[in-house]
């Protein structure tokens, strides 16, 4: 029923009562949380741009016995902490994990969260594959995701649309802005 809840939680994207949640639960539990629920609390901190998470998520991957949804419910907390150091760089490579890699790119919400990542980093071009494959990946009539992944695509084309007009190399050319 915990994990239920916990996961009610995350995907209304209620990280600090979250957070409090699981912290209550490790001091009233005499065992120590599993890998799912702490990677819920990494989660709950990611979310916040916590630092801190990131130390709970590396704990979390050493120590997780894989969970086959831990690594996702990583993957989000990264995709939603907008202002964690190297956040973006830490979301690709835990993307690449076996876990979620199915070396295929077949998963879109993985996907999805690369492409993000690429956003942030400033490599359009390759986050628009990766979206245009999450949406490929879809099966027909998905509409909740698939109004996700258009919206990170027009981000991605708006995001690169504005940085090749702010290029030195359309100033120097003389293209007014």
């Amino acid at each position: 029923m915990a994990h239920l809840y916990l996961s009610a939680l995350r995907f209304d994207f209620r990280c600090p009562t979250l957070q409090r949640l699981v912290e209550q639960l490790a001091e009233t539990s005499r065992q120590p949380l599993d890998c799912y629920t702490r990677a819920l609390y990494a989660f709950a901190l990611l979310g916040q741009s916590r630092p801190e998470g990131l130390t709970v998520m590396d704990e979390v991957l050493a120590t997780a016995e894989e969970h086959p949804k831990t690594p996702h419910v990583l993957l989000h907390g990264l995709w939603l902490g907008q202002n964690l150091d190297e956040g973006a760089e830490r979301l690709l490579a835990l993307s690449s994990r076996p876990a979620l890699a199915t070396g295929t790119g077949t998963d879109p919400i993985v996907l999805f969260r690369e492409a993000g990542a690429l956003r942030r980093l400033g490599r359009y071009d390759v986050g628009l594959s990766a979206i245009d494959r999450a949406i490929d990946c879809l099966p027909p009539g998905d509409i909740s995701v698939h109004a996700d992944l258009v919206r990170e695509r027009s981000l991605l084309c708006a995001a690169r649309d504005l940085h090749q007009h702010r290029s030195p190399t359309r100033a120097l050319s003389g293209v007014p802005s």
